[in-house]
């Protein structure tokens, strides 16, 4: 558990800071119902081997071991050092990671070559889009139709995954000078799923034991996750469901509706979540719910998907990943429909407590005790239709006993996106970065920090991104954020313009009342990172600070972290060359040679690198060191208010 500065934290708070989740975990322990922090605890204390990187089961003469406290250097069976061992487990962990996010751009890629041959209720929202991606990726737009140009883009996506030669075409957004860094150390990646099977083929027994290289491989394919699936998956997902604009809604526990149908979707994918919101809107659809004594349908997210839904529509957001069993047990939610990723076991045995049905979609992603209703892009109005449904008829057998829906709820602003930044900073008919590289370059804003990723119990929920972006944003650090990191600063109100004032340096306050917007920007899910990197490709393009990610008075962080696409992310971040601070370590530190080669000397080869630093507000502090000296690299002015 973080030791925080704060020690007078209550036995709730150091579970969650987050008052709605507090209320929920009292009502949980009363009826001795298990949460995520329940078995966290039974868990303690936790094997060292393991969160040390030195276990090993990849073949049948272990499973092997090795203690970091022996005197002299020690082996598996087939002979892999500490050094092999956890590079090995660390590799396998980004290939994973880079084929969720790789997967989730296949089913988008498909969902627009069905908007292209007018199936599924899918279209096309975004032409303007839709065209500039044609025009760099070669593809002519004369005289064609827009369905056209769309199935010959999802094509080519589909493409990317397997072809057998060439590098992926978004490398082409890369500074020069960054592809000519990739290019010396073999990095620029190929097919995604090359990637990952060559990766995956490393890491067995007997075939790469130079740890170095392996690393080197497993960056690879993290950058085939950066610029290849987690972008590809960002750029249709806006051509098919239109590109995110500023836009308001509510989040966090207050939003679900004690005389309402209420309806969550979790997972990752928006190809079904999009489609629930246009069949939560069917006038016959909602005639139903009020026949079944409802008020109407409550659609509500949690994690990744309540991003791309909110951004999009509005919908509001019941919360982030460790709120999905507290979400639950308010006893107020008909159905919870899942697609993939960070949907937790434990969900089923949990909604057996109430009325609650589990709804899984995906074959990839089946549970045991859910309703299975498969989905399929081709029907995917008619299916979301059913489920809905399915919920309405559930509506009459909620326990209104059971019902404890706590009052917590914020207003946000969400859905910008690297468009949008051209457009809210120079206008709409002078749309440019300038403004903001101005202002980094004159010192009214020190830089530019992303805080990103996921709860984890290790940490009290949230505390790692709030108290990480106070900080920052007090140094006039403006602070872009995804997924479950721009959910938790939310639910406290600082993705609201007015956050400005009682949050921001003076530098960052007067840009946020110039322009009106929040001190920080919500970019999207943890897919749309991907924007965070398009945008750095922006500010090199327009000039004045450096001309690779790594001269950039910039750097990321994810504070409460625990996913293998975070560790996948983290390493596309890195081998962009841009500075990470991660609050718990990845699970190397059980060798000395590979912990200082990711966190010291990788930074000389390629800019980026790695810190661990649990306490949020030391983890700022590196940040911010970190944005003056890139700050005097470049020579740039002091800062304005010091």
């Amino acid at each position: 558990m973080l030791e925080t500065k704060d020690k007078n934290l209550s036995k709730l708070a150091k579970k969650s800071v987050d008052p709605a989740a507090q209320e929920i975990l009292k009502h949980a322990e009363a009826e001795g119902i298990s949460t995520v922090w329940d078995r966290f605890k039974a868990m303690q204390p936790q094997c060292g081997f393991g969160l040390s990187g030195l276990c090993c089961r990849i073949c049948h003469m272990g499973p092997c071991r090795i203690s970091p406290f022996a005197d002299g250097p020690q082996r598996g069976i087939c002979g892999a050092d500490a050094d092999l061992m956890v590079t090995r487990n660390l590799t396998r962990q980004i290939a994973v990671g880079t084929s969720a996010h790789g997967d989730h751009a296949r089913s988008v890629a498909h969902a627009l070559i069905l908007a292209a041959e007018g199936k599924g209720g899918y279209q096309i929202a975004d032409e303007v889009k839709l065209h500039k991606l044609a025009s760099e990726w070669g593809i002519k737009t004369d005289g064609r139709k827009k369905e056209e140009i769309a199935k010959e883009i999802g094509h080519l996506a589909l493409e990317e995954f397997g072809k057998q030669e060439g590098t992926l075409r978004f490398i082409n957004r890369v500074p020069k000078k960054r592809r000519e860094i990739w290019e010396k150390y073999g990095l620029i990646p190929r097919a995604i799923d090359l990637e990952v099977s060559q990766t995956l083929n490393r890491t067995t027994i007997g075939v790469d034991n130079d740890y170095k290289n392996l690393i080197f491989a497993g960056i690879r394919t993290a950058l085939a996750n950066g610029w290849g699936g987690s972008m590809i998956a960002t750029e249709l997902q806006d051509i098919i469901f239109g590109r995110p604009r500023p836009i308001r809604s509510q989040v966090n526990l207050g939003v679900l509706k004690e005389d309402e149908v209420n309806v969550l979707v979790h997972g990752h994918e928006p190809v079904l979540s999009a489609m629930l919101v246009k069949a939560s809107r069917d006038p016959e659809i909602l005639a139903k719910a009020k026949a079944s004594g409802a008020g109407g349908i409550n659609l509500a997210g949690i994690c990744c998907t309540a991003n791309e839904i909110m951004m999009r529509y509005g919908i509001p957001i019941a919360g982030n990943y460790l709120h999905q069993e507290l979400a639950l047990i308010t006893g107020a939610v008909e159905a919870m429909i899942v697609d993939v990723q960070c949907v937790i076991p434990s969900l089923t045995d949990l909604a057996n407590c109430f009325h609650t049905e589990i709804i899984t979609t995906s074959p990839k992603g089946k549970s045991i005790g859910s309703v299975y209703i498969e989905f399929h892009e081709e029907n995917a109005l008619q299916i979301a239709k059913e489920i809905l449904m399915r919920a309405i008829k559930n509506y009459p057998n909620r326990q209104r006993n059971k019902v404890d829906i706590p009052k917590e709820k914020m207003d946000l602003v969400g859905g910008f996106s690297t468009e949008e930044v051209f457009t809210f900073l120079g206008g709409k008919y002078r749309a440019t970065y300038r403004p903001l590289n101005d202002a980094i370059i004159n010192g009214r804003l020190r830089g530019v920090a992303a805080i990103v990723g996921c709860n984890n119990p290790h940490f009290p929920q949230d505390y790692g991104h709030l108290e990480m972006a106070k900080a920052l944003l007090k140094n006039d650090v403006l602070v872009v954020e995804t997924g479950c990191s721009a959910i938790a600063c939310a639910k406290y109100g600082m993705l609201k313009p007015e956050a400005a004032y009682e949050y921001a340096g003076r530098g960052l306050r007067e840009i946020c009342e110039a322009v009106g917007i929040p001190p920080i920007l919500h970019l999207g899910a943890c897919v749309d990172i991907s924007r965070i990197l398009t945008a750095c490709v922006e500010v090199i393009k327009e000039g004045g600070l450096g001309v690779d990610f790594s001269d950039l008075p910039v750097a990321g962080a994810a504070p409460e972290w625990m996913s293998e696409k975070a560790i996948t992310i983290a390493h596309y971040v890195i081998g962009t060359g841009i500075y990470t601070v991660l609050g718990g370590p990845l699970s190397i530190l059980g060798s000395k040679n590979v912990t200082n080669f990711l966190c010291n000397e990788i930074e000389e080869l390629l800019g980026g690198k790695f810190a661990f630093e649990p306490d949020p507000v030391k983890g700022a502090e590196l940040m911010i060191n970190h944005i003056n000296k890139k700050r005097a690299a470049l020579k740039l002015r002091p800062m304005m208010y010091q």
